[in-house]
């Protein structure tokens, strides 16, 4: 059975439990006024502060990573940005909606267009984006339109809880459970699987974000977007960057391809980040093709594993993302 058809067999009962059971942890919930208006609300706290939001909001839009999130939970979406990057992560239903709900925000927060949120009539807005890119947002102008919470990402392996607040944002607390057991229950059956295997493999990360005309690569370190869903397979990753610098930086640097054997030659094994199709990036496929890669221990010994669909930020693509997993780890059970 799929996670979306359990969020379905379950979905009466949990609403049901939701009424009774009012608002998340930290929400206070508003009585429904006298004068005949049923709606209640509550005070949801969100990146932009303390916001006062329905209980059960039935005309919703989504930005950024909230699109997924919303569009995997059923939330009721009536305008959403692009979200490109995620469209290969999606099944073929969350696709289609995804196609047919209309397109009021572009890829980057300042491609937001106003006037076509106003005529989608929400009744709350959730922004998903980056707290420091809130600045490229008239804020004022989509809190005339609409309550408005901003729940954006802050370092990679954190889609886990903010998956979780954007759902309960929307009301739909009970679809994201749905999906977070499927996903723990699939990590675990990695973690027992391949457990023995992994035990005394420390691995290092190849992302797909160098810059082939710097000559620089991607290492990325444990809590990263490549390496984060792989350690809940019971993958370690050794090693942390040379110097924190907020975000993705606190996980990730950008050596240069001459320091290969620097950055990976401790590791046992190495992972690296290939597209959807499997291919790798360009930025890969430099390292790859290097002779000091071809030099590393880990590359020599064939421990060498291709992860696809490592951005996921949510728990139901991130199945996906352990699907590769176990795929591309299976040759060590034949060692």
């Amino acid at each position: 059975m799929s996670v979306r058809q359990h969020w379905r067999l379950t979905v009466a009962a949990a609403v049901a439990v939701a009424a009774v059971t009012g608002c998340g942890s930290g929400d206070t919930e508003t009585a429904a006024p006298s004068n005949g208006d049923s709606t209640a609300t509550r005070v949801f706290s969100a990146d932009n502060g303390d916001i006062t939001i329905p209980v059960g909001p039935e005309r919703v839009v989504a930005t950024g990573y909230a699109v997924p999130v919303l569009i995997e939970a059923d939330a009721a979406l009536v305008g959403i940005s692009t979200w490109k990057r995620g469209l290969a992560m999606m099944t073929e239903q969350d696709r289609a909606t995804y196609d047919r709900l209309p397109k009021v925000a572009g890829e980057a927060a300042a491609e937001t267009n106003y006037e076509a949120i106003a005529a989608a009539k929400p009744d709350l807005i959730v922004i998903g984006v980056p707290k420091p890119v809130l600045g490229d947002i008239d804020m004022k102008r989509l809190e005339s339109i609409a309550p408005v919470v901003a729940i954006g990402p802050t370092v990679p392996d954190a889609w886990r809880e903010l998956s979780r607040r954007q759902s309960d944002a929307a009301g739909r607390t009970e679809h994201f459970q749905a999906a977070k057991d499927a996903y723990e229950k699939r990590s675990g059956e990695l973690k027992a699987k391949y457990g023995t295997a992994l035990a005394s493999l420390k691995f290092g990360h190849v992302g797909a974000y160098g810059d082939i005309s710097k000559g620089t690569f991607q290492r990325e370190f444990a809590k990263a977007w490549g390496t984060n869903i792989a350690q809940d397979a019971g993958v370690t990753y050794y090693g942390e960057v040379k110097e924190k610098a907020g975000g993705g930086r606190d996980v990730s640097e950008y050596p240069a391809l001459e320091e290969l054997p620097e950055s990976l030659g401790e590791a046992d094994a190495i992972t690296y980040t290939v597209q959807p199709d499997g291919t790798p990036a360009e930025a890969v496929k430099q390292v790859l093709d290097s002779a000091l890669w071809k030099n590393l221990p880990a590359v020599k010994a064939g421990r060498v594993f291709p992860l696809q669909y490592t951005e996921a930020a949510t728990y139901e693509s991130a199945i996906k993302t352990l699907d590769s997993i176990d795929k591309a780890l299976a040759p060590l059970l034949t060692r």
